[in-house]
């Protein structure tokens, strides 16, 4: 019996690390659970972008449903989002905000000159310190905040018309309501 459990014992330890990587390889890394969805949104003051004597706060947030958008000039999937930004900021259906992440003033003013603002205001995180306490993984990254400053749903990567279509506006729609 010795002599069987010889063999049984790491067979069967390597059975479950493969259960264990075949379970984190069926995973979708875009669905990782925020912590921060359903709780307040972290308090914070920043300058503005476009306007370094003036700030903007979570407090500008409130009071409405609003969206808060992570980006940064460096970042490609930024680019690839900012036409749906725009066509959602065409439609006047949420206030867009942006948090400039970890990136140059001068090229992130520039940047929005070339390809258009679709932002209410956009708030300057030079160094990520506010993007850490939102849990910023990295750009792009889009927050859903309602009224009274909760966060309803956090999307990682690169909003799409389809994501816009199917996962935001129903829930911007429902939370106006």
């Amino acid at each position: 019996m010795a002599r069987y459990l010889r063999y049984l014992v790491p067979l069967g330890i390597f059975a479950v690390l493969v259960a264990f990587l075949f379970r984190g390889l069926s995973l979708d890394p875009k669905l990782v659970p925020s912590p921060l969805v359903g709780k307040p949104m972290p308090a914070f003051t920043l300058t503005r972008l476009d306007d370094p004597g003036a700030t903007i706060s979570d407090v500008d947030l409130k009071g409405k449903v609003s969206l808060l958008n992570i980006w940064a000039t460096w970042c490609v999937s930024c680019r690839a989002e900012h036409d749906v930004l725009l066509e959602l900021a065409r439609t006047g259906e949420v206030a867009i905000y942006g948090l400039n992440y970890k990136d140059n003033r001068a090229d992130a003013q520039r940047w929005l000159r070339q390809l258009g603002d679709p932002y209410t205001a956009n708030a300057f995180d030079e160094d990520g310190r506010v993007g850490i306490d939102w849990g910023v993984y990295g750009a792009p990254e889009t927050f859903v905040i309602d009224p009274q400053g909760i966060i309803r749903h956090k999307h990682i990567g690169p909003l799409t018309t389809e994501v816009l279509q199917n996962e935001l506006l129903p829930l911007i729609t429902e939370l106006k309501s």
